[in-house]
């Protein structure tokens, strides 16, 4: 299959092209004075000198002044949580961030517990503005998405941090590390734009680590990409406040959401977070139009229970209809968990055959090349109209949206496929 990549060098040029190659801090501060005059929501933290040449400030979030602030209500609700900005006694200047459901109060000079949003002088900043630590033109069926313009590219980009902190990250030398610890490159939103028309990719995805904690950078190049033509995808643990994640769904086309379990205790000792705001966001998703594919990663012992397995599936039926893609995708020994085996291809097929049984039309087993739970069937007649082999699409009949057999209506946005493109091996950072 043919394999196309995004060399540093190309996206260097593309940044090049806009002269915004190899930038240092007073460049980049002109760049982000180029785009406030272009419309992007950029002003306010134009207003005053940034405390980094990445930094700008947040969006979400509130002053506090200190009258005998109580700690846990630094630690918010996801406990156990690392809270790095904790500390007494308190002093100076006190913000709340307000972006995701740990509601971070971050005392002067600290960060909050996604190690990329810092206090400084009683405003917050995002310290990892237009610094992608990873770029990669990936198959879409790498996110996943299986119904959103197959076979086709998007130009992959992450920062460092995470607001979660999953024993079981995939990404854990990008995700779990503040910026500074990472080798990164100056690319501000235009400049990656550039790079994704110059390669040919349908979309830009934001991925790999945690796009919410650098949601200030994603929205700017959302809002940018939309007018050129591109599309925008967001692949996500789904953990961030309503009000950022409906201004965001206005400006993105789609959304994976990694629900990682159906146990409260699982996000809570696993995780560092908790479900509630998760399924909140599933919901929110599907009501704002924009299209949601859902990925249980099946961790042995510890979130594979088949009743939950099975509520899970109920939930998704119940709440966002059975048309939405969910994928049951295979665990293998990472980070922190090395010590568990690889998921049984067993249990896949079990929750994918109870997912069924709930009613979930389009139920897929991922991680698990030429598996046939890895393709697609219409849900009227049964015939298998998308046939893949890791991130290849081999066959396809799929016409105007329909089962080209039966003609039944398939739920997604499928453009126009190019069966034989793509990759039957990973590339780059995991997007699960």
């Amino acid at each position: 299959m043919r394999k196309r990549e995004i060399s540093r060098r190309d996206f260097l040029r593309g940044l090049t092209g806009l002269g915004a190659c190899a930038l240092g801090g007073g460049a980049l501060v002109s760049q982000w004075s180029r785009l406030s005059r272009i419309g992007l929501p950029l002003g306010r933290a134009l207003e005053q000198a940034a405390p980094g040449p990445h930094a700008i400030e947040a969006m979400y979030y509130t002053g506090i002044v200190d009258q005998g602030l109580d700690c846990m209500a630094c630690h918010g609700t996801a406990e156990p949580s690392r809270v790095l900005y904790c500390h007494t006694p308190h002093a100076g200047d006190y913000v709340k961030c307000q972006l995701c459901p740990k509601g971070c109060i971050i005392s002067e000079g600290q960060r909050g517990d996604c190690q990329v949003r810092e206090n400084q002088g009683g405003k917050l900043y995002s310290m990892v503005y237009g610094n992608p630590c990873s770029v990669n033109n990936d198959p879409i069926e790498k996110k996943p998405f299986y119904h959103f313009l197959p076979t086709s590219y998007a130009l992959s980009l992450a920062t460092a941090g995470c607001n979660l902190h999953c024993k079981y990250c995939q990404n854990w030398t990008i995700s779990q590390v503040p910026p500074e610890k990472l080798d990164s490159i100056d690319a501000p939103p235009e400049a990656v734009v550039a790079a994704a028309l110059k390669v040919g990719s349908r979309s830009i995805a934001y991925t790999y680590s945690e796009p919410t904690i650098f949601y200030e950078y994603m929205l700017a190049i959302a809002r940018l990409a939309r007018p050129n033509g591109l599309k925008n995808v967001v692949i996500s643990a789904g953990y961030i406040n309503p009000v950022p994640l409906r201004e965001l769904c206005h400006v993105v086309d789609a959304i994976k959401i990694d629900l990682k379990g159906f146990n409260p205790e699982f996000y809570k000792k696993v995780c560092f977070g908790t479900l509630e705001p998760v399924l909140e966001t599933i919901k929110i998703i599907r009501e704002e139009g924009v299209h949601l594919e859902i990925v249980n990663l099946v961790v042995p012992t510890l979130n594979d229970d088949e009743d939950e397995l099975r509520e899970l599936a109920r939930w998704v039926v119940d709440n966002v209809g059975p048309d939405v893609p969910t994928h049951f995708s295979r665990f293998g020994p990472m980070y922190q968990l090395k010590n568990l085996p690889s998921t049984p291809v067993e249990t896949l097929e079990r929750a994918r055959a109870m997912a069924m049984e709930e009613g979930i039309n389009y139920a897929y087993i991922g991680n698990v090349p030429g598996h046939p739970g890895d393709h697609t069937y219409c849900a009227r007649c049964d015939e298998r109209i998308i046939q893949r082999m890791g991130f290849a699409v081999l066959d396809y009949h799929i016409v105007d949206g329909k089962c080209e057999y039966c003609g039944n209506p398939i739920p997604g946005a499928w453009g126009e496929a190019k069966p034989g493109e793509g990759a039957e091996q990973p590339m780059g950072p995991s997007d699960y």
